[in-house]
């Protein structure tokens, strides 16, 4: 019987577990390569090849902020934390006050849970678009955008997401041309409006991307007009993909209260979901912001509000 288990081995769970060591909660570590859609310590960012946001540190590659991570939770795990790496979560029952979380290898009990499985970017489906995945096409702007000063750079996505990452690109990119599917940007319309005023901005619309082509890496984007049928190709010196997040929460259906988008809706308060005993924090959440850092707190705050709640039961 453990007082917690933990799923999930980002920067939210590793920041969970080392606080769970510290107060010497008897707790289950359960990470898995298909968690995040990564591997198995790290998260989303460990395919960055440069992360300069996070605190403490100028710089750090997604592999050695992974092994830093591993290494720190390791440091503090002493036979208090039970770390299993490659078992994935796919079940969660509660009989009473325990939980039986279900792995694909075994079973077992705990008095509380919390889920820090983060999300997988949607990834784009076009010709070419695997074959320069991390060699000119990215999926975070914030951790790889400094690569990429002075380029001529392309945006996919007409979200929120897409122009707060072409507002953060304009800042040391020598111009940013943002590309959305739909016939009308769906961001903020003073969004919308502000980044498009900037006058190294462009933005087109009904823009069906056809292939991505390159040698090492990806040098060129053809997209089709959905409008006119025309094809066009666009030079470029980076590609940042913001198409949304597909949360890893498909074990929690029917568990907890997921929202629209298969996020856990979890109060900012305390991470605590709508039932009794499970929390969940970092990107597998509904927070209104998603990095690392924020990641980090969110799972230390889940980590003291289940403290309270095992002392209390």
């Amino acid at each position: 019987m453990y007082d917690l288990t933990i799923i999930g081995g980002g920067p939210a769970g590793v920041g969970a577990g080392v606080y769970a060591a510290r107060k010497k909660l008897k707790t289950l570590f359960l990470t898995s390569a298909a968690d995040s859609g990564s591997r198995d310590f790290g998260g989303q960012s460990v395919v960055s090849e440069d992360i300069q946001n996070w605190i403490g540190t100028v710089s750090v590659s997604g592999v050695n902020l992974a092994k830093m991570l591993e290494d720190h939770l390791r440091a503090y795990a002493t036979d208090v934390i039970d770390i299993r790496v490659g078992e994935k979560a796919t079940a969660i029952s509660k009989i009473d006050r325990i939980f039986t979380v279900t792995t694909d290898k075994a079973s077992y009990e705990s008095r509380s849970v919390l889920v820090t499985t983060g999300s997988h970017r949607r990834k784009l489906t076009a010709p070419g678009a695997d074959m320069f995945e991390h060699k000119g096409i990215t999926y975070c702007a914030s951790c790889d955008g400094p690569l990429f000063a002075d380029r001529d750079v392309i945006v996919v996505g007409g979200g929120n997401a897409g122009f707060e990452t072409a507002a953060q690109l304009l800042a040391y990119t020598k111009s940013v041309t943002l590309l959305d599917s739909t016939d009308k940007f769906r961001a903020d319309p003073i969004t919308v409006e502000k980044v498009l005023a900037n006058p190294k901005m462009k933005g087109v619309l009904n823009a069906q991307i056809e292939k991505i082509e390159g040698d090492k890496f990806a040098t060129s984007l053809t997209y089709k007009d959905t409008v006119t049928s025309a094809l066009n190709t666009i030079p470029t010196g980076g590609i940042f993909v913001e198409i949304g997040l597909v949360p890893t929460t498909s074990f929690l259906e029917g568990v907890v209260n997921l929202n629209e988008r298969k996020q856990v809706v979890a109060d900012p308060r305390t991470q605590r979901t709508n039932v009794e005993g499970i929390w969940a924090a970092g990107d597998c959440t509904d927070v209104l912001y998603h990095q690392n850092n924020i990641a980090v707190g969110d799972a230390v705050r889940a980590l003291e509000d289940i403290y309270i709640y095992l002392s209390r039961t």
